[in-house]
């Protein structure tokens, strides 16, 4: 089934490029090499808005394939008229759908269903039909010890519960008070049986909100404080005589007669013990699904934006290991990342003798920079470095170590140092972050990273495929030298994975290494697609052929090759020569599959080869003479590094080993929706000390007038 019409209406993009998009995705290509390469076909489209694509077409096919299974069903069971047919047919959501297909569906041993048991269903019809006759009398005849009738009053019961059922599938009336439940339902929240004096909910009981306008964090907060039997949460709407009024409009033709008054009261029943108990499952499930997207999303963000940090580069570190008691690891790394030396020093007890020998070490390993895990006593070693007297220009840097225990313990850190301690594999996990972030991060799980909110309360599958992409998107980003990348980072490449990139390193081992983008395809199960999938996002630093080296893909080294010849010189020379370059008329090499945003595409490549898509590198500085949450005041101005950023606000370091929190509503004067349009990750910022309990470690700031 064609959705590409659908799909594009909804995303307001034009209907052709979807289908161009949507082809591609079913022909496997990643959202990666569709964004990068296959410009024309899709009008330009970012991998944000390809990836939307992608999800509607999944949500779609799963409606269709929900859509045919109820179809079946219910013709299986005779049920299926024209009308219902259509119905069905027309649905656009599947709660749609379901309410139409609840009379049908399999029913367990209900009430109902014992109700009909005891023969009281002709009752039932006459109540829900509403007919003009005196159903006390009527009942009477359905009287029977025998099945559990004992007199007309309990006839009636039994009649009005199975009418609470009919009344609970029609799906007219589900949708309507579903639209106004959703709509004007509270959430309420109180103490449950487990609730702790000392309770970190403490802040929400009693609270109170609607429900469709709670934000992400404190849904998935009140959820988790549920689970833990801290709070209970119930789901009221405030008039709730115009939501039975509703139901009537919905249910009765009219009020006058003995058989419409019973059948208001089973649809009061109808509303308390069935249709409502399903909504607000419904409800909690939205809510869930909503917060959980905005909670991913902020994690995939600041994963992103953590990945994409700036690089040192291919420089030689001394990387650091803060401690007190059991002293400083330190390891010194080539430009590469591998070890070179390990060693221990105690600068906070023997200063002197620390110092002197990370003054050798420099010397000796013929350091550039030094990379300092922002673990405890972080600053304080930063500080004793940076009084050190080196020769000419030391970088001092700073590190985020989350997950870098994490990675000393697992087994790919075994793989690559197996014959040392954890604390060393730690420190130079510090070191190659420094080096380059991307690079050493992928070897972490991505959730093990330390940024964003709720990452446990979420849905877990959707958590992981949202950051595998991130990770996906951030490296075919910046691209992989294909000689020295790792299995991990390789494994990330469009159309690659675990197997290829394992097939990659195998073939280094045995050739050392690739002359050419095109010996790819002499390794194992390495094919043509694989080929045309992952080869412009491998670079090849000392390749035979100049454009290995860019993110020109080789469909396209003809193209480039044609520019060369009609500029009366070779590739080579046209990469080189920015005369040449300008010379050139982008125009006369337009093409059926290759368009102007392609041709400009590859100038800028032939312009700046083997760029590096992120920023530059700079160094990080505290306040000095501040080290500890005890030496804060309120009133002061703290130099800070953004940490995390969450819906609610952002998390910033100012050197005390416990991060602060500017609120959302203290990061401008004016008001701001997005943080992210505000602040990223690692960036610095000045703020002010407004709040601070000690005991609990909290640190509240704010950047208001700051300046």
């Amino acid at each position: 089934m064609d959705f590409s019409a659908e799909i594009a209406g909804m995303m307001s993009l034009p209907v052709g490029n979807v289908a161009n998009a949507i082809r591609l995705l079913e022909q496997d290509c990643t959202i990666a090499f569709i964004a990068r390469y296959r410009k024309e076909a899709t009008g330009c489209m970012d991998e944000v808005e390809i990836d939307r694509i992608r999800q509607e077409l999944n949500r779609l096919k799963q409606m269709e394939e929900r859509r045919a299974f109820v179809l079946k069903s219910i013709g299986d069971q005779g049920g299926l008229d024209e009308d219902l047919k259509r119905r069905i047919e027309e649905a656009g959501s599947l709660s749609e759908i379901e309410d139409l297909y609840m009379p049908y569906k399999p029913k367990r041993k209900t009430r109902a269903v014992m109700a009909r048991e005891k023969g009281l269903e002709d009752l039932a019809v006459a109540i829900m039909r509403e007919r003009d006759v005196d159903v006390g009398s009527l009942a009477e005849r359905f009287v029977n010890p025998l099945k559990g009738v004992a007199d007309a009053e309990n006839a009636l019961e039994g009649a009005r519960v199975i009418v609470a059922e009919w009344i609970n599938e029609q799906a007219v009336l589900r949708q309507r008070v579903r639209k106004y439940f959703f709509r004007n339902a509270f959430v309420e929240v109180g103490k449950a049986k487990g609730y702790r004096q000392d309770s970190k909910y403490a802040q929400w009981v009693e609270w109170r909100e609607r429900a469709a306008k709670a934000p992400s964090h404190r849904v998935l907060a009140l959820f988790r404080a549920e689970r833990e039997n801290e709070l209970r949460l119930s789901f009221q709407v405030e008039d709730e005589e115009e939501l039975k009024e509703l139901v009537y409009r919905t249910v009765t033709r009219r009020r006058d007669t003995s058989c419409a008054r019973h059948k208001m009261k089973a649809a009061d029943d109808c509303l308390g013990r069935l249709l409502l108990p399903s909504l607000e499952t419904e409800l909690r499930t939205l809510m869930k699904d909503r917060a959980d997207v905005v909670a991913i999303d902020v994690f995939s963000r600041n994963l992103r934006q953590l990945l994409m940090s700036s690089p040192l580069g291919e420089k030689r570190v001394l990387a650091i290991d803060p401690g007190y008691r059991t002293g400083c690891k330190v390891v010194c790394l080539d430009s590469h990342g591998m070890l070179l030396h390990h060693d221990v020093i105690y600068p906070f007890s023997q200063k002197e003798k620390a110092g002197d020998r990370l003054l050798f070490l420099v010397k000796k390993y013929d350091i550039e920079a030094v990379a300092i895990g922002n673990g405890t006593a972080s600053k304080e070693t930063a500080e004793f470095v940076r009084s050190l007297d080196f020769d000419g220009d030391l970088t001092v840097a700073i590190v985020n170590e989350s997950g870098a225990s994490v990675y000393s313990a697992s087994e790919l850190a075994r793989e690559e140092l197996g014959d040392y301690d954890i604390t060393v594999r730690g420190a130079v996990s510090i070191g190659r972050r420094l080096q380059d972030p991307l690079a050493e991060l992928v070897k972490i799980s991505p959730e093990s990273i330390g940024v964003g909110q709720y990452q446990h309360d979420v849905d877990q599958k959707k958590l992981k495929e949202s950051l595998q992409q991130t990770v996906e998107s951030c490296v075919n980003q910046v691209g992989v030298e294909l000689n020295t990348a790792s299995r991990e980072l390789l494994s990330y490449v469009s159309g690659i994975g675990p197997v290829l990139a394992g097939n990659i390193i195998e073939y280094r081992k045995e050739h050392g290494g690739f002359a050419t983008r095109r010996d790819l395809l002499k390794v194992r199960r390495f094919g043509p697609k694989a080929f045309e999938q992952a080869a412009g996002f491998l670079r090849i630093r000392h390749s035979s052929n100049p454009l290995d080296a860019t993110a020109v893909h080789p469909e396209r080294y003809s193209l480039v090759e044609r520019m060369a010849k009609d500029a009366g010189c070779t590739v080579e020379q046209l990469i080189a020569d920015r005369d040449r370059r300008e010379a050139v008329v982008l125009d006369r090499y337009v093409g059926k599959d290759c368009g102007m945003p392609t041709l400009r595409d590859i100038m800028q490549e032939l312009e700046k080869p083997m760029r590096d898509v992120r920023t530059k590198f700079e160094q990080t500085t505290f306040d000095k003479g501040v080290n500890t949450i005890e030496e804060l005041r309120v009133g002061q101005i703290l130099d800070g590094v953004v940490t995390n950023i969450t819906a609610f606000g952002a998390f910033v370091d100012v050197g005390v080993h416990q991060d602060g929190l500017i609120h959302i509503s203290q990061v401008s004067n004016r008001y701001v929706d997005d943080l992210n349009s505000i602040l990223h990750l690692n960036q610095k910022v000045r703020v002010k000390l407004i709040d601070l309990d000690i005991a609990r470690k909290r640190i509240s700031l704010s950047m208001k007038d700051v300046d």
